[in-house]
């Protein structure tokens, strides 16, 4: 089985996320330029709870801090982690806060 490459533009940039063990990092980055727009993490928000919970709080911070750079649309990079549990908590965070994808 071949793996999916998956690219993002200026126009619509990737969405990557990385799940550790006790944290998820959320980045936003245009592939054409090499270049991270935006970041978020489990790791700043300061308030303690289930990490499902804390990474749907991760997406809604990373969908502002895309709204204030003015990014609408993304593709979504899962990394090749199953799309449940914290992951999917993340993107549904991001979907509230307004991304589209």
């Amino acid at each position: 089985m071949r793996k999916a490459k998956i690219k993002g533009s200026a126009a619509r940039p990737r969405l990557v996320v990385y799940r550790s063990l006790t944290n998820i990092y959320a980045q936003i980055i245009d592939d054409e330029a090499g270049k991270t727009i935006v970041s978020a993490s489990t790791i700043k928000i300061k308030n303690k709870g289930k990490k499902s919970e804390l990474a749907k709080t991760a997406g809604m911070e990373i969908a502002k801090a895309a709204k204030t750079k003015g990014i609408e649309a993304v593709v979504f990079d899962r990394g090749g982690f199953p799309y449940h549990g914290r992951v999917k908590a993340l993107a549904e965070g991001a979907r509230e806060g307004g991304l589209k994808f």
